[in-house]
């Protein structure tokens, strides 16, 4: 999962035509819900500025209908902590 500093977005709109997964929505409701958590992990996680391999399970994830339902704030978090643990 990417995130999108909110602080950085210019609502060009680009990356939600760009996003291999469908999973990006320029609708302002759905914007709203993710403009926190984008905030948040945009801090923490490194940026991504070269095109990388997919994930492992991105194939499986971009067939995945009402993604914010299978979101789980929980495990981002946990697996957060692990990361900045292991570089420690």
């Amino acid at each position: 999962m990417l995130v999108i500093d909110p602080n950085l977005c210019i609502d060009c709109g680009l990356c939600e035509t760009a996003c291999p997964a469908n999973a990006i929505s320029h609708d302002l409701n759905s914007k709203l819900k993710w403009i926190e958590h984008n905030a948040k992990y945009a801090q923490i996680w490194p940026a991504i500025n070269q095109m990388i391999e997919p994930l492992p399970n991105a194939e499986k994830n971009a067939k995945l209908e009402n993604k914010e339902e299978h979101f789980d704030a929980t495990a981002f978090d946990e697996a957060t902590e692990n990361s900045v643990a292991d570089e420690k």
